[in-house]
């Protein structure tokens, strides 16, 4: 038997066994769009919780108040600290040659009102740098002052949700709001920006930190946000932080430093795993297919003596044999392969309807894989029915014994 006859005799075997073929196919879809679709909700879990963190800022350190060892467990978001990070400390980092741009911030919540309307919102306290820190877009008119730091001004900037809660169709530029009891005209409109890790920018009234500090009477910092000069000087600056710091606070390392490579690399790690382990366990489902790849091709050599026996009466080796039945095995599983990718895409294009803002691909490598491990399924489970197959007496399966 030539190639070409062993592929058309098993096409043949494929299309006139309908039962069977539709059977190995649903099985092995099943299987394949499980893995795709498990596989594409991790790796775009992974992408997007990474161009979240990319998108903070280029070559970004975060400097938290407290430290782990200190605090005896992570860095608190609120509460007591060793010491707080002051303004002073954020002006004397800036002193680091290899410190590009610093923004201090403190945060907190507060009603704002205009001309009636009143909603409760995220005020967020920090200076000019914080627009380039946090490659922040403008709509229009202009961000904070570059004043000094512990300068308050009486000037805010608002995301496209207060603009449109507050002020409608007015114009906003110029117009003053109330934040609690303190009045701050506004200066600018940030462009819609959405969620950026939890934080509602669209939802946020960013003033001048010195104001900030006033207007909830506390003047410890929440964060300091620094983007370093290039990304070989992050642990450069890195160092100059921890020695400047350590001399201002009594001798005291009490803060921690997080890069965003490290933030990038952990998250990075952890979803690449969570990835690999529901996608190991998406593969249980083409072990069973596998297995019913077996036993129905088990049953198909039961049905097919007399065609075995005469091909092998006809002169077929037992190699042809063999791989006739592992050609039947990969052209099914293939079928199958293809059916459980289009399930896949379709799931994966009505996820996409639900969850609009999250992005949910396929990667190319993924596909190729999943094609590629139903077909080697296929084969793996048709082994033992092809040699069953292949060991047959001719003159026994002629006479069906």
């Amino acid at each position: 038997m030539r190639i070409q006859d062993t592929f058309a005799q098993a096409l043949t075997a494929v299309i006139t066994q309908p039962l069977r073929t539709l059977l190995i196919i649903v099985a092995m879809s099943i299987g394949i769009s499980s893995v795709s679709v498990l596989t594409a909700l991790g790796e775009s879990a992974r992408s997007y919780v990474i161009h979240e963190f990319q998108a903070l800022g280029t070559h970004l350190l975060i400097i938290l108040p407290g430290r782990t060892e200190t605090t005896g467990g992570q860095p608190p978001v609120f509460g007591e600290t060793p010491r707080d990070l002051t303004l002073k400390d954020a002006e004397a980092l800036m002193h680091s040659t290899h410190i590009a741009a610093l923004a201090p911030v403190t945060v907190g919540s507060a009603p704002v009102s205009v001309h009636g309307l009143e909603r409760e919102t995220t005020i967020m306290g920090s200076s000019a740098a914080l627009r380039r820190v946090r490659h922040l877009n403008m709509a229009m008119g202009q961000f904070l002052p570059d004043t000094a730091f512990d300068q308050p001004r009486p000037v805010c900037v608002i995301g496209q949700t207060i603009r449109e809660e507050l002020f409608s169709n007015s114009p906003v530029l110029g117009q003053w709001l109330r934040i609690n009891d303190r009045r701050f005209q506004v200066i600018g409109v940030l462009a819609s920006e959405g969620q950026s890790i939890g934080v509602g920018l669209d939802e946020l009234v960013i003033i001048p930190v010195a104001s900030a500090q006033t207007l909830f009477n506390n003047f410890s910092l929440f964060r300091i946000l620094i983007e370093s000069k290039s990304k070989a000087s992050m642990y450069a600056a890195q160092n100059d932080i921890k020695r400047m710091i350590t001399l201002r606070h009594d001798g005291e390392e009490d803060i921690t430093i997080i890069t965003q490579d490290s933030i990038v690399n952990t998250f990075d790690d952890i979803l690449a795993a969570l990835t690999l382990i529901v996608t190991c366990i998406a593969g249980i489902s083409l072990l069973v297919a596998g297995i019913l790849v077996m036993n129905v091709m088990l049953v198909s050599v039961t049905h097919r003596t007399t065609e075995i026996g005469l091909l092998k009466a006809l002169g077929a080796s037992q190699q042809q044999i063999i791989g006739l039945f592992l050609s039947e095995a990969a052209l099914l599983s293939l079928a199958g392969g293809i059916t459980g990718l289009i399930i896949g895409q379709l799931s994966l294009k009505l996820l996409q309807q639900v969850y609009p803002d999250f992005p949910l691909q396929l990667p190319l490598w993924a596909l190729l894989a999943a094609l590629s491990v139903a077909v080697i399924t296929g084969l793996v489970f048709g082994i033992l029915p092809a040699y069953k197959a292949a060991r047959l007496d001719p003159i026994q399966a002629l006479s069906k014994r």
